[in-house]
């Protein structure tokens, strides 16, 4: 029975007390900042459940930070994207998200959004729930597939009004999260924020923007949504985006070693892989790994968390080597990594905060069934009175497109654009290429660089 999958968790992270009486009175709040291993330092930031209700609930959002090596300019605060993403995680899973320059300057400082990881987490199913879930067909043809999507769907949204709660679910948008991070910014004791935000960190960004561009020191927006898109136009943009991703890996593929491609067409290569795809729609293929079934949804989303980054390129081959003989096991593992399934089974809850965020900020798409309602927001945020803000784009980007890009650095009022040319999401990996150095500099001295002045080559 369904019923027996759904984990019943309560409305986490809340608390009940009276809160202060105006929202004025959560800014210049004193953080508790105390150690939490590896040199971090964790926090919690109280903020209201309801920005239109300061007096009522609150909900306390996690907070971490490595402290400045150096002599300090202020926070730094990151975003890692999703929505779900948990900073906080993310953070902690590597110190090296932003270069030794920037933090000698900054205390790097990031966090998980309301609904996502330690603040009020949205939480809906339970292990076997989400496994049936993520493997639910997402292109239902027949009518069983149809009527099983649907009652997935219906399954999902009930699960989350029942365990998350109506009160939660309503106040978890991107644009109460971007209150937050303003509320954030003045605890963290700076008078304007700098940040930097990748993926739907700057749709979050960008809302930032778009409340408060004079409240901002630097910011940049790497691998750039839109917010002028509606949910239906973002998502055609990433099915897009994903196919040069995919033709791009496969021209790389026959390059190298042990490309399971043996004509070197980039058409006859995806033909293939879309040939896999049915396969494993008419029959699960085998999985050595555990005792799920490697559906199409789970072929598919491996090869999309593949196509991420191109440190993932000669896993996906082997991935496709195998699933292309029946073996699914390798294809699973990358499925699980994109859906945030630990290796003890349990889940992030990384898709439930997804679902809760996108239905209150693009309802449009996949919440027929979502109980409580959104308002989509597609305006295009221009910014007025913002000093610059920097947009960065990769032209092969499966996720957030570069025409996105150059979409958001046009309409901002002071958009500045930098180009990757090259593959992979997002562009700024702490390192040392020549767009890395331009964005530091531009980070530590609010100064921006000229639009174009540095396009990094893959």
């Amino acid at each position: 029975m369904i019923v027996a999958v759904i984990a019943m968790t309560g409305l986490a992270g809340t608390a009940n007390a009276t809160a202060p009486g105006r929202v004025s009175d959560y800014y210049g709040q004193r953080l508790a900042w105390s150690s939490c291993g590896s040199g971090f330092q964790c926090a919690k930031l109280k903020v209201p459940l309801d920005y239109s209700k300061p007096g009522g609930k609150r909900i306390k959002i996690s907070l971490i930070r490595l402290p400045a090596t150096g002599k300090k300019i202020g926070s730094l605060v990151l975003n890692f994207g999703g929505p779900g993403v948990s900073g906080v995680e993310s953070l902690k899973a590597s110190k090296a998200a932003v270069s030794a320059s920037l933090r000698r300057r900054f205390d790097v400082v990031s966090f998980d959004p309301r609904g996502v990881g330690g603040s009020a987490p949205v939480r809906c199913l339970g292990t076997l729930g989400l496994d049936a879930f993520y493997s639910t067909d997402p292109t239902p043809d027949t009518k069983a597939e149809i009527k099983q999507a649907r009652m997935w769907s219906k399954t999902f949204a009930k699960a989350c009004a029942a365990n998350a709660g109506k009160d939660l679910l309503a106040h978890v948008s991107t644009g109460e999260a971007a209150r937050d991070m303003d509320v954030m910014r003045s605890a963290l004791g700076d008078s304007r924020l700098t940040y930097l935000g990748w993926s739907y960190g700057t749709y979050l960004g960008a809302r930032y923007a778009d409340l408060f561009p004079r409240r901002i020191r630097a910011m940049v927006l790497d691998g750039a949504e839109d917010p002028g898109q509606s949910g239906g136009e973002f998502a055609q943009s990433q099915v897009t985006g994903f196919q040069t991703a995919l033709e791009s890996f496969v021209r790389d593929c026959f390059k190298a070693k042990g490309c399971p491609f043996k004509k070197h067409s980039v058409r006859a290569a995806v033909k293939r892989i879309d040939a896999l795809y049915k396969r494993a729609d008419r029959a699960p293929l085998r999985n050595t790994y555990d005792g799920r079934q490697v559906s199409e949804a789970v072929v598919r989303t491996g090869v999309q968390q593949a196509l991420y980054g191109v440190a993932y390129w000669p896993t996906l081959r082997l991935a496709l080597a195998q699933g292309f003989r029946g073996d699914g096991s390798l294809l699973l593992r990358l499925a699980d990594l994109y859906n945030g399934r630990r290796a003890d089974g349990t889940y992030a809850n990384t898709l439930e905060a997804f679902r809760a965020i996108h239905c209150l900020d693009r309802p449009e798409l996949r919440c027929p069934y979502w109980p409580v309602k959104g308002k989509a927001f597609t305006k295009k945020v221009r910014a007025h009175g913002s000093p610059p803000i920097v947009v960065v784009g990769t032209t092969r980007d499966p996720a957030t497109p570069y025409a996105l890009a150059k979409a958001l650095a046009a309409q901002l009022s002071k958009g500045v654009l930098l180009t990757k040319n090259g593959d992979g999401h997002t562009a700024y990996a702490g390192g040392s290429t020549c767009l890395e150095r331009q964005i530091d500099r531009y980070l530590i001295t609010a100064r921006a660089p000229r639009p174009g002045a540095c396009t990094a080559r893959a």
